[in-house]
């Protein structure tokens, strides 16, 4: 279902006693609302050129952190891949076992092409070579495809590729007639993390706040 904001009764982007709207959606997602009027040129421009980072994020399930006993902390990054990096992200308790890793960029591409199999397969076998034959057998495995997660399209962040944001950097920000822009990518410290996003949400706030 697609989002639609229309200001048609309001005279346009820069009139009408409706109030202020304050979004937080990626970037990237904001592109894809349906505005009536259309938007500036210079922000859909914007949009049209951050695409999001292509990530999956992997989890197997383990009876216990069996790892730990062989002096291994979990963590680990591999350049051969497919998982760049991986943490142990077993509960306090240790029960159960878990261990987090994550196909990025080029693997994260890649394997979103093949079979779900393929990809468990590819994923367990990299983990296996990191931390024994042991972490090839889960007893429960889940991951999330964020490349295909319908409000944010990739993860983590959105980033623009050279002269973007010397081109159109100030339309990341600036409010559009009522509308007021914020989130993790919007940010000036902390871009792409939670502290980010807060520190967006603040500033977005105060400019609605100067206009009622």
């Amino acid at each position: 279902m697609g989002v639609y904001l229309g200001c048609a009764l309001w005279g346009g982007w820069d009139g009408g006693p409706v109030g202020e709207w304050l979004t937080s959606a990626l970037t990237n997602v904001a592109g894809r609302i349906a505005y009536e009027p259309l938007l500036p040129g210079y922000r859909d421009q914007l949009t049209q050129r951050f695409p999001m980072g292509a990530c999956v994020k992997c989890l197997a399930f383990y009876a216990e952190p069996f790892w730990r006993g062989a002096g291994l902390s979990g963590s680990a990054v591999s350049d051969p891949g497919p998982l760049s990096i991986s943490f142990d992200n077993s509960p306090p308790d240790g029960s159960p076992g878990i261990i987090v890793g994550f196909l990025e960029g080029h693997w994260a591409r890649e394997l979103s092409r093949v079979s779900d199999e393929e990809r468990r397969t590819a994923v367990l076998g990299n983990l296996a070579r990191l931390f024994g034959e042991q972490a090839a057998r889960p007893e429960r495995y889940l991951e999330r495809n964020w490349t295909e997660e319908e409000w944010s399209r990739g993860c983590y962040v959105g980033y623009t590729p050279p002269g973007v944001l010397t081109a159109h950097g100030p339309a990341l920000r600036e409010p559009i007639g009522p509308i007021h822009w914020a989130g993790t990518e919007t940010a000036t410290v902390w871009n792409g993390y939670m502290d980010g996003a807060v520190s967006s949400g603040e500033r977005a706030a105060k400019e609605v706040l100067a206009r009622l």
